[in-house]
């Protein structure tokens, strides 16, 4: 590998690409998108499929444990062998840790965190980047957290951490607490230290700053009464001054989308927005139902994707219920391009591959960057299964 070359990676349970987009953005060369939501794996082939700086990535839609990393006919052509991957990371399904279930962890079916370890240990990745809700950082969960540590670190892993991440911190108008285990091989530690991004708490980006210009937008067409909603809206949120509390996704088996449950529509209700539902697009917008409203105007998905942290120019693919539910449970793209950083600035501080990442010696160097794309997404993925009620506490007005 030269300096020049990028890192490549490989995601699974990739959702709507929140953590790809981060990643990319970071310095790596995605070869897959792995995910098992038929929507979200459009959205990813939409935002991908064309685009010249994501040539040859595969979407590869299906359940993550029926994908041979190797012999799968999306995969087969990068011709990976362990040890030439230098990233391997996925935001594993978060309802067998999260507060609002009931943590069954290791004892809950949706558990993908067996499987991530297999890959590990079949890929044999220069770093490992695993995502969850905060609630896997609880006590009860510690000795399934030491045991995942040590099953990498026997694969020759150096910890670099279990480290709680508020998204806020990295420009993110919201409040979004992860849990993020990042481990790289210790041939990469050996003149090299992790250092975990800091952000910044001081500079948190408003709710109000993030969404004028789209409120701006969506107003204008109204004439003076989308003048006078803007007015109100803006007011409100700038007295507020503080970012949103944390999205929901919530679940298939309940409803449609609103942003949250009850401390979360308070608290959005204080910003000037009504949270009981998402707005139709600008383009279908009904103005007594999406905007003109008392508590103030719904959000739109765009302006929900915002909030995440998502560039505008990130599309979502689905019905209205659909595209929301994918920003909702996504990994915000600030956050994993802090850490994607991070794990870049040790990774490159030692070009060469390692033997002991299970490299022969004399194997030949390989082309792994990504072939021009091929086709269409075959079967294959791992699930991004919905977090209902992330960290409400943090919700609160």
């Amino acid at each position: 590998m030269t300096q020049s070359e990028p890192l490549t990676s490989i995601e699974i349970c990739a959702g709507a690409g929140g953590q790809a987009v981060g990643l990319h953005r970071a310095g790596f060369r995605h070869l897959a998108l792995l995910e098992i939501d038929k929507h979200a794996c459009q959205t990813l082939r939409d935002n991908v499929a064309d685009h010249p700086e994501w040539a040859g990535c595969e979407v590869v839609e299906g359940d993550v444990n029926d994908v041979d990393p190797f012999k799968h006919s999306q995969l087969e052509k990068f011709g990976l062998t362990p040890g030439d991957l230098d990233l391997l990371a996925g935001g594993v399904p978060c309802p067998p840790f999260s507060h609002a279930g009931q943590q069954l962890g290791e004892d809950d079916e949706r558990d993908l965190f067996p499987r991530m370890l297999e890959l590990v240990e079949q890929l044999r990745p220069k770093a490992v980047m695993i995502e969850n809700v905060r609630g896997i950082l609880d006590e009860k969960f510690r000795p399934y957290r030491e045991r995942i540590v040590a099953e990498l670190e026997d694969l020759g892993y150096g910890f670099c951490g279990w480290n709680l991440v508020e998204a806020r911190s990295f420009g993110v108008p919201q409040l979004r607490p992860r849990a993020i285990l990042v481990m790289i091989h210790k041939a990469f530690l050996k003149d090299a230290k992790f250092e975990w991004p800091v952000g910044d708490e001081k500079n948190v980006v408003t709710v109000a700053e993030a969404l004028k210009d789209t409120m701006v937008e969506r107003c204008a067409p109204y004439g003076a009464q989308g003048a006078a909603v803007l007015q109100r809206w803006l007011e409100k949120a700038t007295e507020r001054g503080t970012e949103a509390p944390t999205l929901v996704g919530g679940s298939k088996k309940h409803g449609g989308a609103d942003l949250g449950p009850s401390r979360a529509k308070k608290a959005w209700e204080a910003l000037g927005v009504d949270a009981w539902g998402v707005a139709n697009d600008p383009e279908k917008c009904v103005p007594e139902r999406d905007l003109f409203r008392p508590a103030g105007p719904m959000l739109t998905v765009e302006q929900a994707a915002i909030i995440q942290g998502f560039p505008r120019d990130w599309k979502f693919s689905g019905g209205k219920t659909a595209r929301y539910r994918q920003v909702g449970n996504a990994f915000p793209p600030p956050v994993a391009e802090a850490v994607g950083k991070a794990i870049v600035a040790v990774l490159r501080k030692d070009e060469q591959p390692s033997p002991a990442l299970g490299v022969p010696a004399d194997a030949p160097d390989r082309e792994l960057l990504p072939a021009p794309r091929q086709g269409g997404a075959g079967a294959g993925t791992g699930a991004a299964v919905p977090d209902n009620i992330d960290d409400l506490e943090a919700a609160g007005v």
